[in-house]
């Protein structure tokens, strides 16, 4: 089973919002909500852009710094659900988090026996 398997993409899930300026730039999130279990969770990830960053890139400052903290926080949710061994799944609005089924990496016995024997025959 995957990290991810859901209908669209990960950023397709994504909420965004600009949160009050300060002195030094404007402020935004991202959020992706989640059911685990029944409970509704989220996660977040915040950035600030500078006004002289909002300015570079031929005043399409926001949408490159913007694209940039998506990229960020996909490889956040990502390592997040490796580490803690859950995916994310669903066909509805909002996905569902549940724990991976561990994966069997050790090989049966039978492999194991026959290979041992092989190599006392050679």
């Amino acid at each position: 089973m995957s990290l991810i398997e859901l209908p669209r993409a990960l950023e397709d899930y994504f909420a965004y919002a600009e949160i009050d300026p300060t002195r030094r730039g404007r402020r935004f999130s991202i959020t992706l909500p989640y059911y685990n279990g029944d409970r509704l969770d989220r996660l977040q990830w915040w950035y600030h852009i500078t006004e002289a960053q909002e300015q570079m890139f031929d005043g399409t400052g926001i949408a490159v710094f913007r694209e940039r903290a998506v990229v960020r926080f996909r490889r956040h949710i990502e390592r997040w659900l490796a580490n803690t061994r859950q995916c994310l799944h669903g066909d509805e609005p909002i996905p569902r988090l549940s724990t991976q089924a561990m994966q069997q990496t050790v090989a049966p016995a039978e492999t194991i026996f026959v290979a041992l024997d092989q190599a006392a025959n050679a």
